[in-house]
């Protein structure tokens, strides 16, 4: 019985412990930036093409967060599994444990999902030579462009951002 009262206490500690760590770890996934003015390392000193123009239309979006991330995954796989694992004894418990751990990481996997989506906007630009181009991307400070704003478009490998 002391075994018994010994290995649930590691388990508890041990899924407290794991809680905290992907507190951490989601916190510092949500930092991954889709504003206007968000480069990473690649982009840094890059030579961008640029371009003028004025909105023509803005629309609230959600972009949508990180459904194939690892953390929220194997985060909830692991305590699902811990939780299952505290249930019945002998096959049972197996059987618990397998279905715990798959219920942990299919919700965990939907709660990175709604940690990592954002607030977004999706910009309809009217370009200075007559072009008409859309761009979705994250809204910084609770900002949106207004429409007739003028802006710059700035484009490098694939990705736009919308700035003054």
């Amino acid at each position: 019985m002391r075994c018994n009262v010994d290995i649930y206490r590691l388990m508890l500690k041990s899924s407290r412990s794991l809680l905290l760590a992907l507190s951490v770890v989601l916190a510092g996934c949500a930092n991954n930036s889709l504003t206007g003015d968000t480069y990473s390392r690649d982009e840094a000193r890059q030579v961008q093409q640029v371009q003028y123009g004025r909105i023509l239309s803005v629309r609230p979006v959600i972009i949508e967060g990180d459904r194939e991330g690892i953390v929220g995954n194997v985060g909830g796989t692991v305590i699902g599994g811990v939780a299952g694992n505290s249930v019945g004894g002998g096959n049972g418990q197996t059987i618990a444990t397998v279905i715990g751990a798959a219920v942990g990481g299919i919700l965990g996997q939907a709660a990175e999902e709604r940690a990592t989506r954002r607030q977004g906007q999706e910009l309809t630009l009217e370009m200075d030579n007559g072009e008409v181009l859309s761009v979705v991307q994250e809204v910084k400070d609770n900002v949106f462009f207004a429409i007739d704003d003028r802006v710059k478009l700035l484009k490098l490998n694939g990705t736009a951002r919308v700035s003054y």
